[in-house]
């Protein structure tokens, strides 16, 4: 028997119809009622967090997630927390880089149709993600439709369908049938219980408590005006750029590279990444991504942005100067970076 806590922060997933549309309504309790013949089997309490369209997401709530872990951190064997699926993937993410030396398994998961419509998703990704909080996992993760994701490695690619996430640039850690697990052994290496860190210092969870928004994505397209660098220069510390391709940036009419050195100049913690889904930057492949401030720069390797954001964030608040940001951004953390991004499994 494990003792389990659900932590609800809302999303489709506890969903009503109102005049206005659907909105967040049911309690961590309902949750609950809906797999009470797994609930029989373990100790299972839950608290609402919040309950909120997932939308409404900020980083001020990021940290009250991972306070609510921590919180009863000595109390459960594992914990799964009910999200809107919309942000998921960001809010899994900050969790791994805010709960540091995490030694138990947090289960994210959610629903693409209310608990209460007929044709809801929401029971057996609850079951499933249930199941996975009983094993003997560590680290954050997303459970749904059969598959369990590193959490920094989700993305949700589809709007409608059951089968929202995908897993990018990394194996999905195991799936789930009729109720057995299947772990992928190319992926689970770092992913079960350890009694000591990777430095032989005994497990225990270390939580941060500041996060640094003031950040930015930007997306490159033809004829992106290079006045909008200006403007970023004076009012964020960070901006993450989805290049081109495998790390494009324009050195040519509209002379980008250049106002990206700008940045770095006056202190902005600059990370580059690319608006394709699989494999990567390496700015050292291209004419125009040699021509970008490679010392200076962050570079993104093989992060999809749901985690960079959360990253940088996160690193922003952690380091006192641009060189320690870009460390803990290119530092590997639970397997959000491969060394050798050229060679990728799937499952």
């Amino acid at each position: 028997m494990r003792k389990l806590l659900i932590l609800a922060t809302g999303g489709t997933i506890v969903c009503d119809h109102t005049e206005t549309g659907l909105r967040p309504h049911y309690t961590v309790e309902k949750l609950i009622e809906c797999i009470q013949p797994a609930a029989r089997k373990h100790h299972i309490e839950g608290k609402t967090v919040m309950n909120i369209d997932s939308s409404n997401m900020v980083p001020q709530n990021w940290l009250s997630i991972a306070q609510a872990i921590a919180d009863d951190y000595d109390s459960f064997d594992g914990f799964i927390i009910t999200h809107g699926t919309d942000t998921m993937a960001y809010t899994a993410s900050a969790l791994t880089y805010l709960l540091q030396g995490l030694n138990k398994p947090v289960v994210l998961t959610g629903s693409q149709y209310s608990l209460i419509d007929a044709t809801t998703d929401a029971i057996q990704n609850l079951n499933d993600a249930l199941l996975f909080a009983c094993e003997e996992l560590a680290g954050v993760f997303i459970a749904f439709d059969g598959k369990l994701i590193n959490g920094t490695r989700a993305i949700k690619t589809k709007t409608r369908s059951y089968d929202a996430f995908n897993s990018v640039n990394f194996p999905s850690v195991a799936v789930i049938k009729h109720n057995k697990i299947r772990y992928n052994e190319a992926a689970n290496n770092v992913f079960f219980r350890s009694d000591t860190d990777a430095t032989g210092t005994p497990a225990a969870l270390n939580i941060a408590t500041e996060i640094e928004d003031s950040v930015f994505v930007l997306k490159l397209f033809p004829g992106l005006n290079p006045d909008i660098f200006d403007y970023l220069k004076t009012k964020v510390k960070g901006v993450i750029i989805e290049s081109y391709g495998i790390g494009g940036v324009s050195s040519g009419i509209l002379d980008l590279a250049s106002k990206v050195r700008e940045l770095t100049e006056a202190g902005v913690a600059v990370v580059v990444t690319t608006q394709c889904l699989m494999e990567g930057v390496d700015l050292d492949i291209y004419e125009v991504g040699r021509s970008l401030p490679r010392e200076d720069i962050i570079y993104a390797k093989d992060m999809n942005t749901e985690a960079i954001v959360p990253k940088l964030m996160w690193a922003l608040a952690k380091g006192s100067t641009m060189q320690e940001v870009k460390e803990l951004v290119e530092t590997p953390v639970n397997g959000d970076i491969q060394e050798h991004p050229e060679t990728h499994y799937y499952f």
